[in-house]
């Protein structure tokens, strides 16, 4: 199962709107949202929180991608997270994630018996290649009891 296809299958907000994961890696999580009217928003455009829902389902897929090997002894778990909306997102838009801190640094944190905490970056942008959004989530690897 991909990354895409677990968080499709655990997470019903990512299926409700459609999400499509085009990229899952531990060095970068692309995530795309199809125009949809359903999810519009006065102007137009996708909803600000559909927008949100996007940008965050891009950060936990890579989060997954990087992390994975270790669910058996944490979970991984979103503790904050600040969004910017730039300029005005029309039609299909797309989230790329990267990680903020090295996958080799947080695991050495888990190891040490510590809970580590690591930002994503995530950027919103249209079929133009405008960025639209950014966003930021902040994660941490709580470890099992």
């Amino acid at each position: 199962m991909t990354v895409g296809d677990m968080l499709l299958a655990t997470v019903p907000m990512a299926r409700t709107l459609n999400l499509e994961f085009l990229e899952t890696t531990s060095e970068r999580a692309v995530v795309r949202m199809p125009d949809q009217a359903d999810y519009h928003n006065h102007v137009g455009g996708p909803h600000a929180g559909a927008m949100f829902t996007l940008a965050e389902s891009a950060s936990g897929a890579i989060v997954i991608a990087a992390f994975g090997d270790q669910l058996s002894r944490a979970v991984p778990l979103a503790v904050k997270a600040e969004i910017g909306y730039k300029k005005l997102a029309m039609g299909v838009v797309t989230a790329t994630a990267t990680l903020g801190r090295p996958v080799a640094e947080v695991v050495a944190e888990l190891d040490a018996g510590q809970r580590p905490e690591f930002p994503v970056v995530i950027e919103i942008q249209r079929a133009d290649g405008a960025v639209t959004g950014e966003m930021t989530v902040v994660w941490t690897l709580r470890p099992n009891a």
